[in-house]
């Protein structure tokens, strides 16, 4: 679903600051698309997924950086974007929180997705793991947000 659809659907105009975000949201949906239509031919079926996890990750931390850390948008235009679903509340939910600042999906933390019944493995601290081994996510591909 392109950004114009996600608006028109949302049926409110959006308000002052949105010609300055757009373009950038434009670029995000384009990035989207393509990764979409991308083929997985030769990849696991979860890898397939990585990219589209990743460009969700970027898109809502652009609007969580605008708001949160430049202050550089206004709350109606923040809580437009959180109603158009342009970006993921629940995760900007879990930024906010200690020790989470740097997550990158919410599967990450659901102990029901894995098999020991804990986190992922890239919520572990690298200082925690061998220095030679490369981890990554099974659900998103990070290779640690956990710092």
């Amino acid at each position: 679903m392109s950004l114009a659809t996600k608006l028109r659907r949302h049926r409110k105009q959006p308000p002052e600051g949105w010609d300055l975000i757009e373009p950038t949201l434009e670029e995000f949906e384009t990035k989207m698309r393509e990764a979409e239509t991308d083929p997985h031919e030769g990849k696991r079926k979860t890898e397939a997924l990585w990219p589209i996890f990743r460009i969700h990750h970027q898109r809502s931390r652009y609007i969580y950086d605008l708001y949160y850390k430049r202050e550089a948008i206004s709350k109606e235009l923040y809580q437009f974007c959180l109603d158009a679903k342009i970006a993921d509340h629940q995760l900007m939910a879990k930024w906010k929180k200690q020790g989470f600042e740097n997550l990158c999906c919410l599967r990450c933390i659901q102990s029901r997705d894995t098999n020991y019944g804990t986190n992922c493995i890239c919520r572990v601290p690298k200082a925690k793991l061998d220095a030679d081994r490369v981890v990554e996510c099974v659900h998103c591909g990070c290779r640690g947000c956990s710092g």
